[in-house]
């Protein structure tokens, strides 16, 4: 990386060209810190973990397609698996939403049943045929049918049809019964959990609303992005006039519909979604109806003393649409952002499934299968590995913001507009990563250290809904609400002042700064 600053002397200040590198030792640490999630990924590879994720393994600690080594203590391990390369279970349908996790004999085998096995019989002959032995590997097939734990160490009838999947080595039933106990598990555990079963039934009861509202939203963005092209001046006056009217309309609605759903339970009203949701409702409508209510008395007093900047708000829009013109492709970079963050997303939770199936093979002594679990000082990757996810996360972030940052700067400041880069927005990304990567890294760092608590302390407050008094709740609750503010107002002063870090302000006083 080059760090080099301009060594001559000019005598007017040009943005573009006086740079240096910033928050050096900042950067140092997040290449460190990179290396470190890398170590973790080589770490899970190295162990054999990201195999036994893809391939699979036995409740014996056999990994399938593979030769194995003895575990000590587990007399079924440390064979070979290398004709046996698919996973078969016992039961698997029994599913334990809890953990996560088969509550099922595993074993492995060299082809998946294709057809209904009815009997013990079939278990025999479909092993006789094909080598493939769905007991386990302690019983001959000859003694599928009158061996006397053939109840546990077989599967249960009638065995369904199933099919291997290619990347994950899986016999996957393809009963459809089957999947439905899964559903109906899964719905218990959403049931039992009584907040995401509130959020739920009041996203169903609005989910056209909400549709409607986001198509709407995109709606409006475009139609905005035209308009600033075109007619800035009188936008701000429209725009003035809708926030003042939506903002007294919304209130209105709210206390609307409050008083309409407060009557409705009053009278006894059947709910689809029950009495206990409705009252929640009504709840939610009041804090609505009351907090918009105070936003826009807020507003309107705003709006009063603030009515004669509104040649500098048009002045912006001036500008904003004349960016657009010049550097459209702006409009490009949360797409490209978004992709990365995807990117990211799906190693860092495929790094998370390695660390799931790594670390030492444990027996456990009431059952006689396998289980790998990190232990010691290893068992804190996974930390390591989430705080990883916050912060680069926010980094990737911080780059776009940045980027947009540095070309709409390029575009400002050049006076002669036929002078601008050919592509100012790859010039942002690459005086971005010569100069600035250790101040994004400084940045996020400080967003994931607020992050952090406020996540810690909303899981506490989750997990002990009901169980502390009111003192501790509010106390728990405010904590958490003060670290969201501070969160944001560190997030929106790192956005603002991004572009603005090497300025000095005697030169910005000394720069004369014109609208074109």
């Amino acid at each position: 990386m080059g760090c080099c600053t301009s060594s001559e002397s000019k005598p007017n200040w040009k943005p573009l060209e006086e740079r240096s590198c910033t928050d050096i030792p900042w950067l140092i640490v997040f290449i460190l810190f990179c290396i470190g999630m890398a170590c973790i990924c080589g770490f899970a590879i190295a162990t054999g973990a990201a195999s036994r994720l893809i391939s699979g393994y036995d409740s014996y600690g056999n990994t399938c397609g593979q030769r194995n080594t003895k575990i000590e203590g587990v007399d079924l391990s440390g064979r070979d698996m290398r004709e046996n390369k698919y996973v078969f279970f016992l039961q698997p349908c029994n599913f334990d939403m809890i953990n996560r996790k088969f509550r099922s004999i595993s074993l492995c085998v060299s082809q998946c049943p294709a057809t209904e096995l009815l009997t013990y019989n079939d278990l025999k002959q479909f092993a006789l045929n094909n080598g493939s032995e769905l007991c386990t590997y302690d019983i001959t097939p000859t003694r599928y049918a009158s061996h006397p734990d053939r109840q546990t160490k077989c599967p249960k009838l009638p065995v369904p049809p199933s099919k291997s999947v290619l990347l994950f080595h899986r016999c996957i039933p393809l009963d459809i019964a089957c999947y439905a106990e899964f559903i109906k598990a899964f719905v218990t555990f959403v049931s039992d959990n009584s907040v995401l079963h509130r959020v739920t039934a009041g996203v169903m009861a609005s989910k056209e609303i909400i549709m409607g509202l986001c198509v709407l939203a995109l709606v409006l963005s475009l139609i905005m992005m035209v308009v600033i092209r075109y007619i800035s001046k009188v936008l701000v006056w429209i725009l003035t006039i809708l926030v003042i009217v939506c903002s007294i309309g919304g209130t209105g609605v709210l206390w609307w519909l409050y008083v309409d759903h407060r009557n409705a339970l009053n009278n006894n009203t059947p709910s689809i979604f029950g009495k206990e949701v409705a009252e929640d409702n009504v709840k939610a409508l009041l804090v609505y109806a009351i907090g918009a209510t105070v936003f826009t008395v807020i507003l309107l007093i705003v709006m009063f003393f603030m009515r004669k900047r509104v040649a500098l708000t048009i002045a912006l829009f001036h500008v904003a649409g004349k960016v657009f013109i010049h550097i459209p492709l702006l409009v490009l970079q949360p797409f490209w952002t978004f992709l990365c963050l995807m990117l990211f997303w799906v190693y860092w939770i495929a790094v998370l499934l390695f660390l799931g199936t790594a670390g030492t093979p444990i027996k456990n002594n009431a059952t006689d299968l396998v289980e790998y679990k990190l232990q010691g000082p290893l068992q804190y990757m996974v930390w390591y590995h989430a705080v990883g996810l916050i912060w680069i996360s926010e980094f990737i972030l911080a780059f776009q913001q940045m980027t947009i940052a540095g070309a709409v700067v390029t575009y400002y400041f050049t006076r002669n507009k036929s002078q601008m880069p050919a592509t100012p927005i790859l010039s942002a990304m690459a005086r971005t990563l010569r100069y600035h990567l250790g101040t994004l890294a400084k940045g996020s760092f400080i967003i994931t250290l607020v992050k952090i608590p406020r996540l810690i302390l909303t899981y506490i407050h989750s997990q002990l809904k009901g169980k502390e008094n009111a003192c501790a709740r509010c106390m728990l609750k405010a904590c958490v609400c003060c670290l969201w503010c501070l969160e944001k107002c560190l997030a929106y002063l790192n956005q603002c002042m991004l572009p603005w870090k090497r300025i000095k302000q005697k030169e910005m006083q000394n720069y004369t700064i014109t609208l074109c």
